[in-house]
């Protein structure tokens, strides 16, 4: 769940007031366009303007020679520019003059590339040896700036320029501080008034009742401070929202800011760190200075753990990290020696172990709020929240739905309910049914249906085998959650699938261990007593069990063998180290015991399923016939369960 929060104080510009704009109301990087554009047909026009270029000796045979030359003009010393008589252009050796764009009646119309000012006057005061004096061309000297050239020098200093304004301005406009390049270091937090509160409160926040108690304390602390004061409490400074992804962390923080009646300040912790060294630090300085001068009022940092990584962990081996100076100045901020009265952080993260301690003692962030996943009745709070604005038919059950989504998050849920519109659109449905939920839950958790997916009839026969074991075996085990439905229609990457109704456990004893790896076990224990060979199908099964099986032994001390032992680090400070925290001789009776736990466990569902051949032969001939077998046709295959059924599948 993402936070977008509005800064309630910006308000559209009148065009006198725009700062990207000019006096006349022209945005500055038109005017750039406007140069390049020029620059452009500049250098496209300047070859079709510039006037023919000949040689001495055709300007002495065929111009000099028949008088046809009214006056020589010489240019910066390098170019003598030969212009026509006027009478003369009638001729039809000028016609080619005539027919070309651009070219002036008036001249230049020639021109000649002279090596020097000396050697050009003598030749040409030779060729006219024996003319009259009338008849003798006329040579003038100018020095002229080449305009063309002069751009064409301008133009690669130019085009940088251009480029590093819009680098600039592309920084300015980042900071969240306006445009200009020194405001980077600008915190880019939204603040969000009173006036412009956030229309999520608590009431959009189902489940999480004693984190709701906790934040919705905070939020007291700043709209009556005097109650707690009086008594000597001091306000907290901090409060860690920590929890699996999708709990509702940003939403709680919505709703902070919709309750409460102060600035509230809302960034990502990404946000702090740029590309120049020292922006971070300087963002955090700037977002506490603009918290304090409008205290009292919350700050709310999504991700935290984008800058509030253990220094001890990140980046070791390098003497400075703009990560690390970031969070040193956020440290400093939330118990630093200045006063900080009136400013209660909030942040978010759900990776709590990555965090430095320095972060999460008390007196930064007093308060630690675990967000878990919700419960059946939170979940049935949680699906009324998200079914307000759908049209729903009358079989909707939202108890049943809460039961079929156990480990759901308040995202899940919420994309649930949002799939199940979309299906009965997609069938053009005019309400939303029990079965769009069902069909949305089914490909929320295992990925769309792919009916036209080819598979041969001996792997479907083997599919229908497999599953059928799974289901069996988990039929008549005590301690399996009960069956749902069974199905060898292809639905994401799997080709089948054995659909359960989990109970909610807190904690998991060693006979439900074992009764879980034997039901994984079910699906290659049945191919081996049917084929007499087993197949690749069971990779996901296997991978499973090897690791709920290693947990058994080296996590949870439930092995006879290795005692009550764990080797499990919570604190991830083992991570560093590239061996492992036992002996060698420790990991060869881990791994001893792990493989004997798993071949007992596989011997068991085979004897279970050799006792069942038959009921194992006709459910998956049943389900070779419908694909899709759900509790009632189990019931009438296997009979009644009686153990292990959650009381709202029971009779």
């Amino acid at each position: 769940m993402s936070s977008n929060f509005k800064n309630s104080e910006n308000k559209n510009l009148s065009e006198n007031e725009n700062p990207k704009k000019s006096l006349i109301g022209i945005k500055p990087y038109w005017i750039y366009v406007f140069f390049l554009v020029s620059m452009v047909l500049l250098i496209l026009i300047s070859p079709l303007v510039r006037t023919n270029e000949i040689s001495w000796l055709k300007f002495e045979n065929t111009m000099l020679s028949q008088h046809d030359v009214a006056k020589i003009v010489v240019v910066n010393k390098e170019v003598a520019e030969i212009y026509i008589k006027q009478e003369k252009l009638q001729d039809p050796k000028y016609q080619v003059l005539a027919n070309e764009l651009f070219t002036s009646k008036i001249g230049p119309h020639y021109t000649i590339t002279i090596g020097s000012v000396e050697s050009f006057e003598t030749k040409l005061e030779k060729a006219q040896e024996g003319f009259s004096l009338e008849d003798k061309i006329d040579v003038f000297y100018q020095n002229r700036t080449n305009l063309i050239d002069t751009l064409f020098w301008i133009l690669p200093f130019a085009i940088i320029i251009i480029f590093w304004l819009f680098i600039f301005r592309r920084i300015g406009g980042a900071s969240g501080a306006g445009s200009s390049l020194f405001n980077f270091s600008k915190t880019n937090a939204r603040i969000l008034e009173t006036e412009g509160k956030s229309a999520v409160t608590f009431k959009d926040v189902a489940g999480l009742k004693e984190a709701k108690v906790e934040v919705m304390e905070v939020v007291d602390f700043l709209k009556n401070p005097e109650i707690y004061t009086k008594l000597g409490a001091k306000i907290p400074k901090g409060v860690m929202l920590v929890g699996p992804p999708g709990t509702g962390k940003t939403l709680i923080a919505k709703a902070v800011a919709g309750e409460a009646k102060v600035p509230f300040f809302s960034m990502s912790g990404s946000e702090f760190v740029e590309m120049f060294v020292g922006v971070g630090a300087s963002r955090v300085r700037d977002l506490f200075k603009q918290a304090k001068s409008k205290a009292p009022s919350i700050i709310f940092i999504d991700e935290i753990d984008a800058v509030g990584r253990s220094r001890g962990k990140v980046n070791a081996f390098q003497a400075n990290d703009e990560r690390e100076s970031t969070l040193n100045q956020l440290l400093t901020e939330l118990d630093g020696f200045g006063p900080n009265t009136g400013v209660i952080v909030i942040a978010a993260t759900n990776r709590p172990d990555v965090l430095d301690k320095a972060l999460l003692r008390p007196g930064r962030f007093d308060r630690h709020i675990y967000l878990e996943l919700p419960n059946k009745t939170e979940r049935e709070e949680i699906f009324k929240v998200h079914i307000r604005q759908l049209k729903l038919a009358k079989d909707i059950d939202i108890n049943s739905l809460a039961a079929l989504s156990p480990g759901f998050s308040g995202a899940d849920i919420a994309n649930i309910c949002n799939e199940a519109a979309l299906i009965a659109a997609r069938h053009k449905k005019q309400l939303i049914k029990q079965s769009d939920f069902m069909e949305a839950r089914d490909r929320v958790i295992g990925g769309l249906e792919r009916k036209s997916k080819i598979i041969s009839p001996k792997e479907k026969k083997i599919i229908a085998y497999h599953e059928a074991g799974h289901a069996l075996a988990s039929w008549y085990l005590e301690h399996v959650d009960s069956l749902v439905k069974v199905s060898i229609i292809p639905r994401g990457k799997s080709l089948g699938a054995t659909w359960y109704l989990p109970e909610e456990h807190q904690i998991i004893t060693k006979a439900q261990f074992l009764d879980q790896l034997c039901a994984s076990l079910g699906g290659r224990a049945a191919e081996e007593i049917i084929f007499n060979e087993v197949s690749s199908g069971a990779l996901d099964d296997l991978e499973k069990v090897t690791k709920q099986a290693y947990n058994m032994v080296a996590f949870y001390g439930l092995d006879d063998e290795i005692g009550p032992m764990s080797f499990y680090d919570s604190t991830g400070e083992n991570e560093r180290f590239l061996g492992k925290p036992y002996s060698e001789n420790m990991a060869m009776l881990i791994d001893r015991e792990v493989k004997d736990l798993i071949g007992t466990a596989y011997n068991k569902t085979k004897n279970l399923l050799v006792k069942h051949k038959h009921e194992l032969e006709t459910l998956a001939k049943l389900l070779l016939k419908k694909e899709v077998v759900y509790l009632e046709d189990l019931e009438t295959i296997l009979g009644k369960r009686t153990k292990g059924i959650p009381a709202n599948l029971k009779d």
